[in-house]
């Protein structure tokens, strides 16, 4: 009988700079907060979340980041995600691409609450914020729009770009005592 290799531990932390993100704002016309869900659910076959929530579906995410704001990040690059959203969501919402205007980072692993409570005020136990929740808070005094992508835990923080070296500086130095592994780290 052969020597059975033993199994990789599971990574403590994995960080990564996520790519291939189109993400978009909307803000719904006050009253039509029913009418535009519906409408987004017929487009993105997702229902748009109330407060601070996570909804998915396929390859789409909406976040709730505020009263009738959401921001919808989908998996790929499709140019024609945010023309459609506009003629099929106009005088319910303004829609605006974001894409160019965030970065978005991934903090997974065992340790990753530890990691991001390093800078994060808010409780990530699992408890208190699991994988339908959403905040917009502040990570080492930079905003960040965050969201708990699974129960692994795995979180995404989406972040203004122009803040994005200093805030990879930030998650790097906060999961060191980790020794953390790097998937597609860098600038963009």
């Amino acid at each position: 009988m052969a020597d059975a290799v033993p199994s990789p531990a599971p990574v403590a932390v994995r960080l990564t700079r996520r790519a291939h993100l189109e993400m978009v704002s909307l803000v719904g016309r006050r009253g039509a907060e029913a009418d535009l869900s519906a409408k987004v659910r017929e487009i993105a076959g997702l229902s748009l979340p109330d407060g601070p929530r996570r909804a998915a579906a396929a390859d789409i995410t909406a976040l709730g980041v505020g009263p009738r704001r959401w921001l919808l990040v989908r998996e790929g690059d499709d140019p024609d995600f945010e023309p459609h959203l506009a003629v099929g969501l106009q005088g319910l919402a303004a829609v605006c691409l974001q894409s160019d205007a965030y970065a978005v980072f991934r903090v997974a692993g065992r340790e990753a609450r530890r990691v991001l409570a390093k800078g994060v005020p808010i409780d990530l136990h699992p408890a208190a914020f699991g994988p339908g929740d959403a905040a917009v808070t502040a990570a080492a005094h930079i905003g960040v729009i965050l969201w708990q992508a699974d129960e692994a835990p795995a979180y995404d923080l989406a972040v203004f770009r122009s803040y994005a070296g200093s805030f990879a500086g930030w998650l790097e130095a906060s999961a060191a005592e980790f020794d953390p592994q790097y998937e597609t780290w860098g600038p963009p």
